[in-house]
């Protein structure tokens, strides 16, 4: 059974990761690459625009975002506007679903399978929201998923606030749901000095759990172009 495998890109920017998803997709679909990928990555302030954003979601104009710092995309995966900010865990699959199950509405409740089970890990009570995609605890939302899939490639993903200033989603009208109130990690089971990286930890460990799939950590190294050389350490 392939291993999926996990790759922690630290904090990187919004765009230069969504290149990566991009490439990484095709290049799977292309057989060039043959691994199920779990992207995790902490980004810097950014808006960004699903498929399904209504005008209403945005009421704040994105020259007015950009003038506060936060950059803003249109992007193609499903679902209305969410925002990443520090402090959230953002997790990228890049899976061949013929090799898992071709069916999208498994897909997203086996993604939120895996972060409520560990969500469950730091004593969270968290479940689905019906009628709704994503993970709630107590009526609040704590997790946002947006998916994209391309000849069975996935792409996109899902947000998790760990210790997100939840202020800032102040900003838009969250995955469109007017009233919602959002949550994170560190307000649900208070902050910890290790909560992040436990975090990723855990929500590494569920995937596997959710896909039944063995999980290693591996190398960022492990994204580069197929069949480009490594870079000479000695230059």
């Amino acid at each position: 059974m392939t291993a999926i495998q996990v790759v922690d890109l630290g904090r990187r920017r919004y765009g230069e990761v969504l290149e990566l998803q991009r490439r990484l997709c095709r290049e799977r679909v292309t057989n060039q690459r043959h691994e199920d990928i779990l992207l995790l990555v902490e980004h810097d302030p950014v808006i960004t625009l699903g498929r399904g954003t209504k005008a209403t979601s945005l009421p704040i104009a994105p020259e007015a975002l950009a003038a506060r710092g936060l950059e803003v995309f249109e992007v193609e995966r499903g679902g209305d506007v969410t925002l990443h900010a520090p402090g959230q865990l953002v997790g990228y699959p890049i899976f061949h679903l013929t090799h898992h199950r071709p069916d999208l509405h498994w897909y997203l409740r086996t993604i939120e399978a895996a972060l409520i089970d560990a969500l469950e890990r730091f004593g969270i009570p968290a479940e689905r929201n019906p009628g709704y995609t994503g993970v709630w605890t107590a009526g609040r939302k704590i997790a946002s998923i947006g998916i994209h899939v391309k000849q069975w490639v996935t792409f996109h993903g899902f947000a998790l606030n760990v210790t997100t200033a939840l202020d800032l989603f102040d900003l838009i009208v969250p995955c469109g749901i007017e009233g919602v109130t959002m949550t994170s990690i560190a307000r649900e089971a208070g902050p910890a000095a290790d909560l992040d990286h436990r975090v990723r930890q855990e929500v590494a460990t569920a995937f596997g759990r959710a896909f039944e799939r063995p999980v290693e950590t591996a190398d960022p190294a492990l994204l580069d172009p197929p069949g480009e050389p490594a870079p000479d350490p000695a230059r």
